[in-house]
């Protein structure tokens, strides 16, 4: 395959994470072994730009984003952490979705220790974000799509720590990129 048609089926890894599974640590770790871009309050920067709005301003412009989560999804490798861009990208066939998640104690614990928090502060806060984020999927999907919804892969923080679950993902994309190249 030429690099323009390589160009043209580019593999994209969306990251789900639950509040306290690192996700967005394994995602930094995966972009800078694989090479390919990771987009997270990116976007939002990125569309407002295309608008011309301020970021303040960004946040009810859910269409924009959503554009650049598919243009993204069409025009480049990557990874893309939350925003619903596994939702968006559901029929993309060479998207990769995967969700990061720990047992609840596991995260509480992974928090306490980041924020200084004792463990009742650490779990209130584990649960208050998680409950966002399960009802930004609810909210932006009109309730058809959930977290857990359409992943590819699972992998567990606590069973195989930061390493390993990024190892899990680049592995997946290794062999998505060759059966395109195939």
């Amino acid at each position: 395959m030429s690099d323009l048609e390589n160009k043209k089926s580019p593999v994209v890894i969306t990251i789900a994470r639950d509040f306290g599974a690192e996700g967005h640590e394994i995602g930094r770790m995966l972009a800078d072994e694989l090479g390919i871009p990771l987009y997270d309050n990116e976007l939002l920067v990125r569309a407002s730009l295309r608008a011309g709005e301020s970021l303040d301003k960004m946040a009810a412009y859910d269409e924009r984003l959503s554009q650049v989560i598919l243009d993204l999804g069409e025009t480049e490798s990557c990874i893309i952490e939350g925003r619903l861009s596994d939702y968006l990208l559901r029929n993309n066939p060479n998207h990769i979705a995967v969700l990061v998640t720990a047992p609840f104690e596991d995260r509480v614990e992974i928090v306490r220790k980041k924020r200084g928090l004792n463990k009742k502060k650490g779990a209130k806060l584990v649960k208050q974000q998680q409950k966002a984020r399960e009802a930004f999927y609810k909210r932006y999907s009109a309730g058809k799509w959930k977290m857990t919804s359409g992943k590819d892969i699972v992998v567990n923080r606590a069973k195989l720590g930061r390493e390993g679950c990024k190892d899990v993902i680049a592995a997946a994309y290794r062999y998505k990129v060759a059966q395109l190249e195939g």
